[in-house]
Parts: C-alpha cells; structure tokens; sequence
C-alpha cells in the first residue's frame, strides 16, 4: 500500500531544495574582487597624477610623463583651476579615497559582513565622486579640448566602481525597490555597464574626435 504521507514530506522537501527562480546575483567573492581590483586602479592613476603634479611644482618646466603630444597632455589639466576645486590637486583625493575602497574589498574577501550603513555611505561618495568625474570630463572636453591620460585612467573604473555598488545594494536590499526592478538590475547589470561605456565613448568621440585622431595623426 502507498504511504501518502510519506510522499507528501517527500514532495515538501523536493520544493524547498528546488531555489526560487530569479536572476543569479554577484556572490560576496565577486564584489570583493571587483572592489579590491578597481580600488587599486584607480588609486594607482590618482597616484600616478599625484606624483606628477609634486615633481611639476618642483619643476615648472618638467614635461609630466602622461603628456605625450600637444592634445594628450596632463600638464593643461593640472595648470587649470578646475584641477584644484577644493583648493589642493584633484588626485589627493582618490590617493586618500581609493584605499578605502580597496580595504573595503580586502574585507569582503576575508568573510566579513559590513552594516547596511557602510555600504550606502560608500556607495553615496562614489555617486559625488561619479558627479565630480562628469564634470571634468565635460571640462576636458568643452574648455580645455584637452586629454589626460592619467585622469582618464579614473574615468574609466570609476563608472564600473559606481555601478557595481548599486547593483550589489539593490540585490542586497540595502536600497529598496520594487521586485521586478531588483530582478531587471541585477539580470541587466552586464548590458548596462556596456551601454555605460558605449554612451562615455560616444560623447568623447563627438566632442574631441576630431582632435584626437589628429592629434595620433590619422
């Protein structure tokens, strides 16, 4: 004779080992390597400029290591006074900002769970930090027509460090939103970085593309 009973546990168990459809979100190893790997990045181009603004006030006439013709040049950028907003060079802050980032990765990778707190504080200096960058970028672009290697090493892994960060607060509830837009974040977050990417390029071509192929003579 069939036990009933015993198939009905059976088929309970079978439904709670079955996990609830969805989206695969970024594990806890996946953020922490990406915090740790563009925290470095980046710190690594804010430093790379923060040397070269210290060795061009020792030397006025030094030609930095990041210009490499008359449109690729760091040097306008540091003599502008949008690259002293706060009244000191630009790059000192991702020097001191950037470490955070990366002990915060370092951290994650070591197992350790952070306060929804922390990670909304971070993730809203990044979102300014992501403001500033625009900025610049519409300075390089529109007042200097100039290029800065350097700088442009920060533009680029500062839109993945802002998004990343958003997609693992909305995954992890640490921003609330609605369930079909924490299921479309988390499932689009690759397109999205892309399309991120395609819009930067896009308006750097349109502004300075002239100049810049020039300037590699083409």
């Amino acid at each position: 004779m069939r036990d009933e009973t015993h198939d009905d546990d059976t088929d309970g168990v079978a439904e709670q080992a079955v996990p609830p459809a969805g989206p695969r979100g970024m594990s806890a190893r996946t953020y922490g390597v990406l915090l740790t790997v563009l925290g470095a990045i980046g710190f690594g181009g804010a430093s790379w400029l923060a040397i070269e603004e210290y060795l061009k006030l020792l030397n006025p006439d030094r030609v930095t290591s990041c210009s490499f013709n008359v449109f690729l040049d760091c040097g306008v950028a540091m003599m502008s006074w949008q690259g002293t907003l706060l009244g000191f060079p630009n790059p000192y802050l991702g020097v001191a900002a950037f470490p955070v980032v990366i002990t915060t990765g370092v951290v994650l990778l070591a197992g350790a769970r952070l306060p929804r707190w922390y990670h909304l504080s971070l993730l809203t200096v990044t979102a300014v930090a992501q403001l500033l960058i625009f900025f610049l970028m519409w300075s390089s672009f529109y007042a200097l027509v100039r290029l800065c290697p350097a700088c442009m090493v920060v533009w680029t892994i500062m839109w993945p460090l802002l998004w990343f960060q958003v997609v693992h607060a909305v995954q992890e509830r640490h921003v609330r939103v609605g369930e079909g837009v924490r299921r479309a974040v988390v499932r689009n977050r690759g397109i999205v970085l892309v399309i991120g990417y395609v819009v930067a390029v896009g308006w750097l071509l349109l502004a300075v593309g002239p100049a810049l192929f020039e300037s590699f003579g083409i």
